[in-house]
């Protein structure tokens, strides 16, 4: 298998590990009514160009200053901004905030793109940045999802913060779950 075999296999199995969570697991964010219709939920085909290699910038202002992220349920939830990456989303610039969970230690970058409210969640959508031993992240937004909060009501999930809201659309990972 070649590298880019490779990478679509693991893509295809993450949704299908996904999609099936949804429809079966007793966590699921999806209520009954919906489950009864649902097949799965909405993604953009892959697009390699939007798998990233990008530097973390750990210095400069509000760099390791924790953050408490609103939530949609008016409460908030404590970060540490980690660091800025820096990439050209449809040719324009893009800066973004990468904060860790203080609870969970994992990057966590949450944003609102250009599509949002027409083809992707209204509030934004989340990734989990992986980092690579050379200190480098790797920002795929193929794996961009949609927080529980798109599915249903009762759940306290992080607003993406005004430094983390483009212009620019970001047509990967989840689109809007339509009801």
């Amino acid at each position: 298998m070649t590298a880019t075999e490779i990478t679509n296999a693991r893509l295809v199995g993450y949704r299908e590990r996904r999609d099936h969570f949804f429809a079966h697991d007793p966590g699921t964010p999806i209520g009954p009514e919906q489950l009864a219709r649902f097949d799965g939920l909405d993604y953009y085909p892959e697009n390699p160009a939007l798998v990233l290699e990008v530097a973390l910038e750990t210095t400069g202002p509000g760099i390791g200053e924790r953050i408490d992220l609103a939530t949609a349920d008016g409460r908030t939830k404590p970060f540490v901004r980690a660091g800025r990456v820096a990439f050209a989303a449809e040719g324009q610039p893009v800066t973004l905030s990468v904060f860790k969970d203080v609870e969970r230690g994992k990057y966590f970058l949450p944003f609102r793109d250009g599509g949002a409210g027409t083809e992707t969640y209204a509030v934004g959508r989340y990734l989990d940045p992986r980092a690579r031993p050379d200190g480098t992240l790797v920002v795929d937004f193929n794996y961009a999802y949609n927080p529980y909060c798109a599915y249903s009501e009762g759940w306290s999930c992080p607003i993406p913060p005004a430094e983390n809201v483009i212009a620019a659309p970001i047509r990967g990972g989840e689109r809007a779950f339509t009801r």
